[in-house]
């Protein structure tokens, strides 16, 4: 089985994969354009946002504290694993249906901020070490869609900083990253 969003995950995962496994190790110091987070900083945000959605997939409870370092042993892989298994999870039509009991959000809702979560963090990590970053059309698609539902929301709660002007002759991913309060030129 699969749904919209499962199939937009798959698509995600190995954009995301190649960016962090193309991080060498020294950079992992290295700052991001989002000012509080240093790259293993992001990395560590990226693995436990892999593992709570694979939860909240099933409307189970998750842990947002901060927790240990998660990038020891072959993180990597770990990584890898996380974002295929959100795929799987995902891929139920019964995980888009009804409310989520701890996020208080419509599961789909839910399902599209994990894919906006991951294609801006993507291009965040990209940035950061100096990487290209190709995003398929149809995550770019599903982004707006998020934004324009949750941009607000996300702005009030801190996840977004203020909406930015877009460059001219911005492309699509540079409009979207505009709208959630990033510089998309930014270069470290």
């Amino acid at each position: 089985m699969s749904t919209e969003i499962s199939e937009l995950l798959e698509a995600a995962a190995p954009v995301v994969s190649g960016v962090a496994r193309g991080i060498p190790d020294d950079r992992l110091g290295a700052p991001t354009p989002c000012a509080e987070f240093r790259v293993r900083d992001l990395l560590n945000h990226l693995l436990q946002v892999t593992t709570n959605f694979q939860a909240l997939a099933h409307r189970k409870d998750v842990d947002w504290s901060a927790g240990p370092d998660r990038l020891t042993g072959d993180w990597r892989a770990a990584l890898d694993d996380d974002l295929a298994r959100l795929g799987e999870n995902w891929s139920d039509p019964a995980a888009l249906d009804g409310v989520s009991p701890g996020m208080g959000l419509p599961q789909r809702t839910l399902g599209q901020m994990l894919l906006a979560d991951l294609v801006v963090h993507g291009w965040d990590l990209a940035a950061a070490t100096g990487q290209p970053y190709q995003v398929p059309a149809a995550l770019l698609d599903a982004t707006a869609e998020f934004l324009d539902v949750m941009a607000e929301t996300g702005r009030t709660m801190g996840a977004f900083g203020p909406e930015v002007a877009a460059p001219e002759g911005a492309d699509r991913l540079e409009q979207l990253l505009a709208r959630t309060g990033r510089d998309p030129r930014w270069r470290p």
